[in-house]
Parts: structure tokens; C-alpha cells; sequence
């Protein structure tokens, strides 16, 4: 091979060992792996007590498999074979033993994980929580702002440092509501409502996203999350009170004809008891779209 083609293969293999750490890392950035709230934050530590736990047999178990191979090797005139060996105390109960502790520590710790993140428990925090009602559309994301009295599509605007209790629901099929860095995916579904208590401990942007398949626009169900100071969500608020439509019944049903890619707007105005009316089905799901059985 000529030298330049030596160095340029170098040269490729060197960058390719460098650049799959950074692929492999940047995959944690706004992910699971980066919280930036409270639920976040513990549910990594719930997944990296688990994996710690986990290892403790994993780890030992490649040791040993590679320790019997190396000690009985057929150069090593040392590594007796024994036949007739049938039964060890000992071995018994370190097989045993160790994966029945594992077991009994993974199964504690998300046995007290598990009521501790309850989805729906809510956050303590000497500030008073904020709620927001999410209706999983075709093929995008209604926030409404009861308190305030307005509303967001494709962009969801919270206080940080303040916990927000969520409910949702959704307008037609079943779909996940997801803040990777904020943690708690949880399900929405016609009819029903579900609750979620989340809070953004820093200011900053999130992306949020369904991961729960739903047809041709899934790809389109993202927003972002904009954790606002205080005073500053208080300024957003009140600059769109009263400014730009109104969410009534008329336009909810036409929000919720199936479209994709929407580009974030806002309501100036929100018909009383609108959420409860969508999770009831006292608003036919998926606002006025005919049935596929509808003779036109």
C-alpha cells in the first residue's frame, strides 16, 4: 500500500475512534441522562442504583468465565478435571445467594421508586403549583392555562422552580406525553384523564415529544418546553390574555381536524369547562371529524 494511502487510512480510523465517543455522549444531551427537574433527577438515580446492582453479578460472572477458560486450558497441566464431582455446598450457596440478593435490592429499591415517583403524587414546594390540561391531538399538542384563561398549541410555557400538575387526556387514539429531561412519560387516552406532577428546576428550553406511535403525523407530535422565571411566565401570561382567538368549542373541533407540522400559536381565551367537556367525550372525540362509516 503506498504511504499516503496509510496515513489517509490512519488518519480516518484515528477520527472515527474519536468521534464515536462524542456520537455516543451527545446522545445523553436533553435525554434521560441530563434531568432538569426533581423527577428527572431520580429516576436516573433509580437507573444507575439498578445498573450498579445489576453488575454486581454481571461483572463477576465475566471474570469468572474468562478465569475458567484461561486456568483450564489445555496447556495448563495445573486445572484438574474432576468427573465425578457432583455437589458443592459452597457454590450452592454463592450461585444462589448472590442473584436472590440482587433480586430482593433491584425489586426494594423500585418497589420504594415506584411510590415515591408517582406520577400523579404531587411535588412538595413551598410555592403553589400551577396546573396545565394537555389534549393529545392529530398530529399536535393543546395546552390550556385553566387559571389564566388561555392556551398553546405546539408550545408548552411553564414558571421554573414552581411544580405544574398536569392532566391529560386525549382527543382521539391513545398517546405518551414525554419531557426526556423533566422524566415520567405517561400515557393519554379518550375519555379519561391521567395526572402528572413535573417541575423545571432552572430556566432554560426543553424539547418534549409523544412517544407513543399515531398515525401518519407522529413524527410532527414535538414541542418545546420554555421554563420561564416567575415574574417573567407572569409577563407571558398577560401579554396574551385577551389577544388573539378564543378557544371555543367551534375552533377546538376545527384544532382538532388532523393536521401535521402546525406551527406554534396561541389563545387569548379559553370556554369555561372546555378540558373537562373534551375528557367526558361531551365533545365527540377528535372534534367534528365525520366517521369513517358516515355516508357523506
Amino acid at each position: 500500500m503506498p504511504a499516503g494511502r496509510k496515513h489517509t487510512v490512519r488518519a480516518t480510523a484515528g477520527g472515527a475512534l474519536l468521534v464515536a465517543p462524542t456520537l455516543l455522549l451527545g446522545g445523553c444531551a436533553q435525554g434521560v441522562l441530563d434531568p432538569r427537574g426533581p423527577i428527572a433527577a431520580a429516576q436516573r438515580t433509580l437507573l444507575f442504583n439498578s445498573l450498579g446492582i445489576m453488575l454486581a453479578i454481571v461483572v463477576p460472572t465475566m471474570l469468572a468465565t474468562l478465569a475458567v477458560a484461561f486456568w483450564y486450558r489445555a496447556s495448563n497441566p495445573r486445572g484438574r478435571y474432576l468427573p465425578d464431582w457432583e455437589y458443592s455446598g459452597r457454590i450452592e450457596m454463592i450461585v444462589w445467594s448472590i442473584p436472590a440478593m440482587t433480586v430482593l435490592l433491584v425489586g426494594g429499591i423500585g418497589w420504594i421508586s415506584a411510590h415515591e415517583l408517582d406520577p400523579g403524587r404531587p411535588l412538595e414546594s413551598p410555592a403553589r403549583p400551577l396546573a396545565v390540561q394537555v389534549v393529545a391531538l392529530d398530529w399536535k399538542w393543546l395546552f390550556i392555562y385553566p387559571e389564566q384563561q388561555i392556551a398553546s398549541v405546539n408550545q408548552l410555557t411553564i414558571p421554573a422552580a414552581i411544580p405544574i400538575n398536569f392532566q391529560l387526556t386525549s382527543s382521539s387514539v391513545m398517546n405518551s406525553f414525554f419531557v426526556p429531561q423533566l422524566g415520567s412519560q405517561i400515557y393519554t387516552m379518550s375519555g379519561m384523564v391521567t395526572r402528572l406532577a413535573l417541575q423545571a428546576d432552572a430556566p432554560g428550553t426543553l424539547v418534549g415529544r409523544s412517544a407513543q406511535f399515531s398515525g401518519d403525523g407522529f413524527s410532527d407530535m414535538h414541542f418545546l418546553v420554555n421554563a420561564l422565571p416567575p415574574d417573567q411566565f407572569a409577563s407571558w401570561a398577560d401579554g396574551i390574555r385577551g389577544k388573539g382567538p378564543a378557544l371555543d368549542r367551534q375552533a377546538y373541533e376545527e384544532l382538532a381536524r388532523p393536521s401535521q407540522a402546525v406551527t406554534p400559536f396561541t389563545y387569548g381565551s379559553v370556554a369555561p369547562d372546555l378540558f373537562a367537556k373534551i375528557a367526558t367525550l361531551a365533545i365527540p372525540p377528535g372534534g367534528s371529524r365525520p366517521s369513517p362509516n358516515t355516508t357523506p
